[in-house]
């Protein structure tokens, strides 16, 4: 069998790596190996970061149905959250805080239907 030399893979490779490190600081972006190291590791803080995402809008959606809730006559958003299920609405906390930013008016009936 002849022999096969991996020159043309090799330096497809080295040259897409290299083309997605551009802009990386240092060696990050001239040498392989620094810039898969680095290409590695922005992938996992970019996996890590998309779920952190979703926790910090869930938290300011919590922060601004605080607000809101206290605004209009209840003691605190875990009461609101509690007569919410125990009458039956079946609004995420996404809703409720959009809701409350943007129709004022429509938040304070729904808070009348909960009280």
């Amino acid at each position: 069998m002849p022999r096969v030399k991996g020159g043309v893979q090799s330096a497809k490779t080295r040259r897409n790596i290299l083309k997605r490190a551009k802009g990386y600081r240092h060696g990050r972006s001239k040498k392989e190996r620094a810039a898969n190291e680095s290409l590695v590791h922005a992938g996992k803080q970019a996996f890590a970061h998309r779920r952190d995402k979703k926790n910090d809008a869930r938290q300011l959606w919590i922060v601004r149905l605080n607000a809101a809730v206290r605004d209009n006559g209840f003691k605190s958003y875990s009461t609101f959250i509690a007569s919410l299920k125990k009458n039956g609405v079946a609004l995420d906390r996404k809703v409720l805080s959009t809701m409350a930013v943007e129709h004022p008016e429509v938040f304070a009936r729904v808070l009348t239907k909960v009280k």
